[in-house]
């Protein structure tokens, strides 16, 4: 779903077919050697290049901006990009019906932005380091692990909509260290992990606040300089994330492999935990196929890998992996499986276990409270709106697309009990609050 007009470019695809006369996957192949000999590590593909085509992507991130440079001798505004977006016209907001998600979308963008801070500097340089990177040393590598988990910390607790730009921004001047510093062979090899693990970090914003060809690419970057680097942790992780995001984006058999993918790497770094993450993410996988015996395998096997404890080789990134997050993964394949007593009771139980903690996530969860109490075969309506009345509390301190979207379906789920005073107060409540009507 668009968050604005797409507006084809034309001219971008008139280069690639008329000019340089290449399909689509041959010309993201060029665009990955053209980087190679660059120095700079992408994994461009024939989606995220059918994106730029189809306006889904106005501006390329500054890593593709300069080989696409490189390889064609044009300017972004050459090659068909918008440099800023549009400026956006005062409209009333607009009512929401069945035909209208394009709408409510672009009013949820609004929404986002409304309570957005400053852009953050997650990497902050010295004088004159902007332009120069010069020599590049182990404390340059300690800035980015703790952009990373700047990022991550952050996010947990607000979503994604005030830390898209800052993100971008350390990202940039990592790649831009990668390309023009001056480095050891070994501290080349920890400064492309940290820089891979910031592509997953600034990827899952992108994934939380509904830019999935963006995350997807940042996630095929950091699996290119996890191989590079030879890092299992980092391989792991690209793989998890690729599995989580295509779940969401509706491809369960790619979830699933791409799930086990992870599997297969994560089993030679020596983390249980982060083995019972991606059997998770292959549960979910299995649980939109319908296939409910699998489902339970590699739920059992989630639970158990749990259960052998945290290890040394536990990165830093899985601290939200706890027992509430253990708890609402399963909550959610049960949910896909249609059994919706299950799901409620698991959500329930995964906001409880999280605590203070994860309030993005606590809010999430507790959305599909509501959900599956509206779903159930004995529908709560009352038990519902409670559920949903939790989770308006949230905001505008979490800022996340995915929450938005959750809202909206709550909202939906609850429409066919909407003479239940409870369930009207509610859903008047949400649209005064979302701008919706």
């Amino acid at each position: 779903m668009a968050d604005r007009p797409k507006i084809p470019n034309a001219r971008l695809r008139q280069v690639r077919l008329g000019e340089l006369q290449l399909s689509r996957q041959e010309f993201a192949n060029l665009i990955v050697a053209t980087g190679q000999a660059m120095g700079e590590t992408v994994a461009c593909t024939a989606r995220l290049v059918a994106a730029w085509e189809d306006g889904e992507v106005l501006l390329p991130r500054p890593v593709y901006r300069r080989i696409l440079t490189q390889l064609t001798g044009c300017t972004m505004h050459e090659l068909g990009f918008q440099l800023s977006a549009p400026a956006r016209p005062a409209v009333p907001a607009a009512t929401v019906h069945e035909g209208q998600e394009g709408q409510e979308d672009m009013d949820r963008r609004d929404f986002l932005a409304d309570g957005a801070g400053t852009a953050l500097s997650l990497i902050p340089l010295p004088a004159g380091r902007q332009t120069a990177p010069g020599r590049i040393g182990c404390s340059d590598v300690r800035v980015v692990d703790r952009a990373v988990a700047r990022i991550y910390s952050h996010d947990h607790d607000h979503g994604s909509a005030s830390m898209r730009r800052a993100a971008t921004e350390a990202l940039h001047t990592a790649y831009g260290w990668l390309q023009d510093g001056r480095y050891t062979e070994r501290t080349g090899m920890r400064l492309r992990s940290a820089t891979g693990h910031l592509s997953i970090a600034a990827g899952w914003l992108d994934y939380d606040s509904g830019r999935p060809s963006d995350a997807r690419s940042l996630y095929n970057e950091a699996l290119a300089a996890a191989r590079i680097a030879d890092d299992a942790g980092l391989e792991a992780h690209a793989f998890g994330c690729l599995s989580l995001l295509a779940k969401a984006s509706g491809r369960p058999r790619e979830a699933v492999s791409a799930a086990q993918g992870a599997q297969s790497v994560a089993r030679r770094y020596g983390s249980s935990r982060m083995l019972s993450l991606f059997a998770m993410r292959e549960a979910g996988g299995w649980a939109l196929l319908g296939d409910t015996s699998a489902t339970d395998r590699a739920i059992v096997r989630a639970h158990r890998l749990y259960a052998d404890g945290p290890r040394e080789a536990d990165p830093h990134w899985l601290e939200f992996y706890n027992p509430g997050e253990l708890a609402g993964l399963e909550a959610l394949a049960r949910a896909d499986l249609a059994q919706h007593e299950r799901a409620a009771a698991g959500a329930e139980q995964a906001v409880l276990l999280h605590g203070e903690q994860f309030a993005r996530n606590r809010a999430l969860y507790t959305a599909d409270v509501a959900v599956q109490h509206a779903l159930r075969e004995r529908p709560e309506p009352e038990a519902a709106a409670e559920a949903a009345g939790r989770v308006l509390a949230y905001l505008p301190e979490v800022r996340s697309d995915r929450l938005l979207k959750q809202l909206h379906n709550v909202s939906s789920a609850l429409q066919r009990h909407a003479s239940v005073p409870a369930v009207a107060d509610w859903l008047e409540e949400y649209r005064t609050i979302a701008g919706v009507s």
